[in-house]
């Protein structure tokens, strides 16, 4: 489930960060209130805690899915 979470935030992450570079526009200061917001603080050191925590799935075994035949 962390995982999960963890994934979700870097997508709103991500897409905010093609945002700023395609458009110039930054999607979580515009809805919390500017860069320098608590919230905007808020969701961007999440999404750095998400990043870091993500790390960690490149080092977990992967389950093998059943053969299909």
């Amino acid at each position: 489930m962390l995982d999960r979470i963890a994934l979700a935030l870097l997508i709103v992450g991500g897409i905010n960060w093609g945002l700023l570079g395609i458009f110039e526009f930054d999607l979580v200061a515009f809805i919390f209130g500017g860069q320098a917001a608590f919230l905007s603080r808020v969701v961007y050191t999440l999404v750095a805690i998400s990043a870091i925590w993500c790390i960690s799935l490149f080092f977990k075994d992967r389950e093998l899915l059943p053969d299909v035949a």
